[in-house]
């Protein structure tokens, strides 16, 4: 019974284990960055407690049992068990604690150096995490000594319990990922694993206090060494970095073919800890194991390791056929995912079985006496655990720096060949000479392995959702059918995979694009008007555009069009990969030669890490995220990020944010806004080009300039050149580009709900979810009469047509928005109708629109409709079935930059009555309020 419940809870404790994992990893970013340094000194903290408790407890299980055996009683490692697994609960429920101490500390020492800093930084971590890590070691010495009847049951009891913990690690890696810390927060989730700790110690301690705990068959007073540990130690090792090493690239080959969210991460992982799980097990249910199985194992491993390398660039393809298998609707979101968990399962079932099975059978060969039982599998494990430490630190960040992903790869299975020849030497006497020829055969066949292909790799078809004509043909003609005429470069590097490629745009131009796992990141003909626009509408708004901060690198057109204004003297442009920075030869023609220009300083770091150890004060802080669905960058939208970023603008700053509203949704986009304006007091939204938008937040909105000054300074020659070159040619082409003035989105205003912050990850998960369904998101609508009276007093676009624009201004206006926006395209005419209803260049206009995709919007009686909410409303009396299609087009067509009359569905409302309107007149009161709308703000000054 006590046998039973301790192996049910060291399923618990892996599941808890792993949870710790993952959530000090998101959590220590805070802390450390997100750059890949900070992942690798996390992950070998962590590797390197297990790796020391394992020989820790080893020696401490060897000591108990000779001091028992000499004092005549049963050694109490039950009852140890039980006070190491309550210390790892303890220790979880003051973290969070210990954490914002750790917080403060890392910001209140002034450190000059960088490098010291982080140092220091890395110090508090391995002081947070340090201690825990080395209880969770304990596991494994502690419960295979203490549950082990006899020898012969040692190794099954031994790979059960292995088995069993890396099984709960399995369920920890999917509830960590896709659930607990998406609904309870880091410090949630690390309290409630707390508290699973608590409870599985107080079992083990109330089990031994009643004299459950069971004694060995065998107690050994003293006892000998064990022969030829130090041969089985290096190939635990070898084992350790070559499986290690090789989850770092499975872990990267996901993001390229499913993409980068934290969702991937935890599914791979899940399936990787799944398999060797699954090896594990099958050797706790072998009743004979011949001695050659020990060499086998590991042969086998390398030899299905080689197999699988030939068709790991063609997982991107796979993916995709596994993808449009299922429908885009959210609830196909999970049936999918547990999709690619089987497939995974499927491909690394029997390689990655065999490592699970090879540390069982490392064990098994070592074992001698029961009284070492514990300290052999300490010791053992501990050796394993260097290895994964090893091929964390190597495979997963020094090696990156100069080698690709099938490299490391590469050197995995040549640990895994090289484990294989020293269990040969030790175990079956294989002749040196053998097994030197074999060495160099092994040698050979990596070398004559071919590179995996970058384009196949880079291809990105996880975006793409639908079946193609080419999608069941294969993968070289699915990548044949893309835009991509070349790929110049391409690098792994610790960070992600960088390429740059060459392709062809709608319009023929031929043109360069970033690409980041295998995801388009920025191109030089699409992105150029978002880009530009992120660093000239910013420069706008203040004074002086002397001092900017760039964070992402991207094409570097940002920085070049910063470097280009007049009055600019300092660039700081953040970039936390180092294949990005190495890509900018091939966009110096594109973004001004940026790299190049004296003010421009390029640094490598995490931004948040960067912009937060910043002393100096920025007139305009421009940042360039990828979306907020891939892994890491949620930390950009998040409010202790956008704190950080208000706090070091200077008075009358300007912070600029790149939002994607496309493979997103309202939801999504709902919480960015809301998380933005629980920091700046005004928010103002632009879009650039078709569904991108640009997030303006106001340090000190009193300083904001009025209409006439924002226009004597895009008149200036360096930003009207700067307009130009984003495909703006006037001032009108310009001001309709405005979604939402300043002022309207609050708190308040917004859909109630959380907000985004680091120990509260919201957004990952959110926007994971709405990627995954790939429409264009929404953003709210604003309708009361406040939010109207605001935008009429704030809004640049507003406030411009108040009086008398002449029909060529309006057409600029209509002809930019039209090109890419329906329904603000559709607002402006029906307002252009109604101040001037006589136009002939509107009616030329809309007559070619309605052979464009924007004709859907602008039918005549549609138009009639939207230009009666400028006024009084639709004339005559109204039934119920026309009042909820008025207020449908109200909600549909409203736009905040140039808003609608409040009274005018009001008129309406009142116009319908009887019972059957009611619920219509109450939607609508609640919508648009009862408030008379605001005078006429005066027009002004041009």
């Amino acid at each position: 019974m006590i046998r039973s419940l301790a192996l049910f809870l060291t399923a618990v404790t892996g599941f808890s284990g792993l949870v710790y994992e993952v959530a000090w990893q998101r959590g220590l970013a805070i802390l450390l960055g997100s750059h890949s340094e900070a992942t690798a000194a996390v992950l070998a903290i962590f590797l390197g407690g297990l790796s020391l408790g394992y020989s820790l407890f080893g020696r401490l299980c060897q000591r108990t049992e000779r001091v028992a055996a000499r004092g005549g009683h049963p050694p109490r490692l039950l009852f140890l068990y039980g006070i190491v697994e309550a210390g790892i609960g303890l220790w979880a429920l003051v973290f969070p604690g210990l954490f914002a101490l750790a917080r403060s500390a890392s910001v209140a020492l002034p450190i000059g150096s960088e490098a010291l800093s982080f140092s220091f930084d890395v110090v508090l971590t391995a002081l947070l995490i340090g201690p825990p890590t080395i209880l969770m070691g304990g596991t494994i010495p502690i419960l295979t000594q203490s549950l082990s009847r006899d020898l012969d049951d040692a190794t099954r009891l031994h790979a059960l319990v292995y088995g069993l913990n890396t099984a709960g690690a399995f369920a920890g890696a999917l509830s960590s990922g896709y659930f607990m810390v998406p609904w309870l927060g880091i410090p949630g989730t690390l309290r409630a694993m707390g508290v699973v700790n608590l409870l599985v110690g107080a079992a083990f301690v109330a089990s031994a206090g009643r004299g459950a705990e069971p004694a060995p068959a065998v107690a050994a007073v003293e006892t000998t060494p064990v022969t030829g540990f130090r041969l089985y130690a290096a190939a635990a090792l070898l084992l350790g970095f070559a499986m290690m090493a090789i989850q770092t690239v499975l872990i990267r080959v996901g993001g390229l073919a499913l993409g980068a969210s934290h969702f991937t991460f935890a599914t791979v992982v899940a399936a990787y800890v799944l398999c060797i799980a699954l090896g594990s097990l099958a050797v706790s249910l072998a009743t004979r194991i011949p001695r050659a199985l020990v060499v086998i194992c590991p042969a086998l491993l390398t030899l299905f390791l080689l197999l699988l390398y030939l068709p790991i660039p063609y997982a991107p393809y796979g993916a995709h056929v596994l993808r449009i298998l299922f429908r885009s609707i959210e609830p196909a979101f999970y049936p999918y995912y547990l999709s690619v968990a089987l497939a995974i399962l499927v491909i690394l079932a029997l390689p990655l079985g065999l490592s699970g099975a090879s540390l069982p059978l490392l064990f098994h060969a070592l074992r001698r006496q029961m009284g070492e039982l514990g300290n052999v599998a300490g010791r053992l494990y501990g050796w394993n655990t260097v290895g994964n430490l090893l091929g964390a630190l190597l495979g997963g960040y020094v090696l990156l720096h100069w080698l690709d992903l099938h490299h490391v790869y590469r050197l995995g299975v040549a640990a895994a060949g090289g484990a294989t020849l020293l269990l040969a030497y030790g175990s079956i006497r294989l002749p040196a000479s053998l097994g030197a020829g074999l060495a160099v055969l092994l040698a050979l066949v990596l070398v004559w392995l071919p590179a995996w292909d970058p384009a196949e790799m880079s291809s990105g078809h996880f975006r793409r959702r639908d079946p193609l004509p080419m999608s069941w043909k294969g993968p070289d003609a699915l990548l044949a059918s893309t835009a991509t005429i070349a790929m110049p470069y391409s690098v792994d590097d610790p960070v992600a995979t960088v390429a740059v490629k060459e392709h062809r745009t709608p319009d023929g131009r031929v043109t360069f694009a970033i690409v980041t796992n295998g995801k388009p990141d920025s191109s030089l003909a699409i992105d150029y008007p978002t880009t530009a626009l992120s660093a000239l509408l910013p420069c706008l708004y203040v004074e002086s555009c002397e001092n900017a901060f760039v964070v992402g690198l991207g094409t570097g057109v940002t920085a070049g069009e910063l470097a280009s204004l007049d009055d600019s003297k300092h660039v700081v442009v953040v970039e936390i990969s180092q294949g990005v920075i190495d890509a900018m030869p091939f966009f110096a023609h594109g973004n001004r030669n940026a790299a190049e220009r004296p003010q421009v300083k390029i640094i490598r770091a995490d931004a948040y890490r960067a912009l937060s150890r910043e002393t100096h004060r920025f007139d305009v802080i421009a940042s360039e995220p990828s979306n907020p669905w891939v892994v890491g960058v949620e930390m950009l939208f998040s409010r202790e990020f956008l704190a950080t970023a208000r706090d070091r603008l200077a008075p009358g700053g300007v912070y600029a944010q790149w939002l994607q509203s496309y493979e997103t949704n309202a939801e999504t986009m709902a919480l960015v806004l809301r998380t933005y304006a629980s920091v700046f007091e005004e928010v103002a939204v632009w879009y650039t080009v078709g569904p991108d938008l640009l997030l303006l937040g106001f340090r000190d909105p009193a300083s904001r300039p009025a209409v006439a000054q924002l226009r004597k300074r895009a008149a200036r020659r360096d930003f009207r050149a700067g307009l130009r070159r984003a495909g703006i040619g006037s001032w009108e082409e310009l001001v309709v580009h405005e979604l939402v003035p300043p002022g309207i989105v609050t708190t308040d205003s917004l859909p109630a709900g959380e907000v985004h912050t680091l120990l509260h990850p919201l957004l990952s998960d959110r926007a994971a979810h709405a990627f995954f369904v790939g429409e264009i998101g929404r953003l709210p609508t604003f309708l009361s009469a406040e939010a109207t009276a605001k935008a009429r007093q704030s809004g640049l676009l507003s406030q411009w047509v108040e009086h008398g624009l002449p029909d060529a201004a309006w057409s600029r206006m209509a002809q930019e928005l039209c090109a890419t926006r329906p329904r603000p395209c559709a607002t402006l005419l029906a307002r252009w109708i109604h101040e001037r209803p006589a136009s002939p260049l509107r009616e030329d206009l809309l007559a070619r629109l309605r052979s464009s995709p924007v004709a859907a919007h602008l039918d005549a009686p549609r138009l009639a409709l939207l230009t009666s909410f400028f006024g009084t409303g639709p004339p005559g009396s109204l039934n119920p079935r026309r009042l909820r299609l008025l207020d449908t087009l109200f909600r549909e067509y409203h736009q905040s930059a140039l808003p609608f009359r409040a009274a005018s569905l009001l008129n309406a409302a009142r116009r319908c009555p009887g019972k059957a309107c009611a619920s219509a007149r109450r939607s609508i009161q609640s919508a648009v309020g009862s408030q008379r709308p605001a005078a006429r703000a005066p027009a002004a000054k041009r």
